[in-house]
């Protein structure tokens, strides 16, 4: 019962078993009914045909003689019927019953009254006087003697031998006949039912057979199943829904498993440099508290400045991961707002000028005279700047050259940061936005970049609903270009 196919077998047969009832009860009240008014209408002057025969009552008594013959006469012809003898007020006065057998002395005459109105629907139950509480179907007549009401003569025309159901269903060929039609009935549509909830259900047991599949899989195979041409149900729908979430729930384990290997490189890159700048500057403070008033002044400030840069560099990377920690958090949104992008790029270039120039690296900016205003955060798009530049700067040899270049397009503003330095290979280009990418400097010096700057590039740009593009050439040079939207 735990299948949804035997469930809706057991409901259905249930609700054809309750029908089963119903229309059993409704055919053996129907069929009561019909033969009753069907037996009332046939003998409906029964009982004025007998009064109009029989001197029933002389001078206002009892024709006894009179009243065995009628007894005897509808005995005879069908026992089933019994004659009661009235009053007017309908107190039993004779009958034909057996002794003892007649409960009731007084019968209501208001059925009699209708029955004997004109137009009387039927069929109309009276008094059943061997029974107190039940009716029966009846044939009645005033008994009037000389143009005077005396009595009424009271036929019962249904007695008690015929009362329970078994007899009534033993007695009608009619009644078994339909009995047999109904159940047969049912039995065909509790068939029927059956195979069409296996037909019906049977899509979805294969596709719970799919996804226990999966499951079972570790969900890391993907869900196939059979569709049926033309159909377009719900149950198609629920399948086409399933195998595109079994493969979006595999590229996303996928994705985990690749962040999380990421994220143990990650540990190792930062904790690698971390550890480099620390220990240098730990080396260095040692080296001056060791050799404290043995040290000439010009290696005393040699020894200064170098733990200085070092602890600049761990300021810096420790830095970038916080920004990078507030990048990604939900809460953050960029302040937009407009603003001539040209200025904020001169600006950005004018801070590195003094830094190309000690590089020997040339560092231009083109921009056409007309460039529209964009929306955008004039402190994160400053950051990318700074991101890009400098990475730029860090890549290129002396002697090279540093572009940053401004177009105006269609709707957008575009910002590309073209450089002569060692390049990128196709292998590891389509990683160096990764944050938890370790980029490799292709060039006769090795970086020990953490790879947090090109990823702080790419969460600023998302969070202004563009992005950047890479393109390189290994000993030719590198660029970055992305865009942003017009005011």
């Amino acid at each position: 019962m735990k299948s949804l196919h035997a469930r809706l077998v057991a409901v259905l047969l249930g609700l054809l078993l309750f029908l089963g009832a119903v229309l059993i009860t409704i055919n053996f009240y129907s069929t009561k009914r019909y033969e009753e008014e069907v037996v009332q209408r046939l003998n409906r002057s029964l009982a004025s045909s007998l009064v109009a025969e029989e001197v029933l009552l002389v001078n206002g008594e009892v024709n006894e003689r009179a009243l065995e013959h009628v007894f005897h006469t509808l005995m005879v012809i069908n026992p089933s019927i019994e004659v009661y003898l009235l009053d007017l007020e309908g107190r039993v006065v004779q009958h034909s019953a057996p002794p003892g057998r007649v409960l009731r002395d007084r019968i209501d005459i208001q059925p009699i009254k209708a029955f004997l109105a004109e137009g009387a629907e039927l069929p109309i139950l009276g008094d059943d006087p061997r029974d107190e509480n039940r009716h029966k179907i009846f044939s009645a007549s005033v008994i009037m003697v000389e143009d005077r009401y005396e009595g009424y003569l009271y036929v019962v025309l249904a007695s008690e031998a015929y009362d329970s159901v078994i007899q009534r269903f033993r007695g009608s060929h009619i009644l078994r006949l339909s009995m047999l039609v109904t159940s047969l009935a049912l039995v065909l549509a509790a068939v029927a039912g059956v195979v069409l909830f296996s037909y019906l259900t049977r899509r979805l047991r294969t596709l719970a057979d799919g996804m226990d599949a999966f499951r079972r899989s570790d969900f890391s195979i993907p869900v196939r199943l059979e569709k049926r041409p033309g159909s377009g149900d719900e149950i198609d729908t629920l399948t086409e829904t399933f195998e595109s979430m079994s493969d979006r729930i595999i590229q996303q384990v996928r994705t985990l498993k690749q962040t999380d290997e990421l994220r143990r490189e990650l540990v190792a890159n930062v904790s690698h440099d971390l550890r480099t700048p620390l220990a240098s500057l730990t080396g260095y403070i040692e080296t001056l508290q060791l050799k404290e008033g043995r040290l000439t002044d010009e290696e005393r400030d040699e020894y200064l400045a170098v733990a200085r840069r070092q602890s600049e560099r761990l300021a810096t990377l420790v830095e970038e991961l916080f920004e990078l920690a507030r990048l990604e958090s939900r809460d953050m949104e960029p302040e937009l707002e407009p603003f001539p992008l040209p200025e904020l790029v001169q600006d950005v270039v004018m801070g590195f000028r003094l830094e190309a120039e000690h590089k020997g690296i040339a560092l231009d900016l083109e921009r056409p005279d007309e460039v529209p205003l964009v929306s955008a955060d004039i402190g994160l798009i400053q950051r990318a700047l700074q991101n890009l530049i400098g990475n730029a700067l860090t890549h290129t040899e002396e002697g090279g050259r540093v572009s940053v270049v401004i177009e105006p397009l269609s709707d957008k503003v575009a910002v590309r940061i073209e450089d002569t330095g060692c390049g990128i290979p196709d292998e590891e280009l389509k990683q160096i936005f990764d944050r938890f990418y370790q980029a490799r400097n292709h060039g006769e010096k090795q970086s020990t970049a953490g790879g947090l700057g090109l990823a702080i590039v790419k969460r600023i740009l998302e969070l202004h609903g563009s992005a950047v593009e890479a393109a390189s050439t290994v000993g030719e040079g590198t660029v970055f270009t992305f865009s942003l939207k017009t005011a």
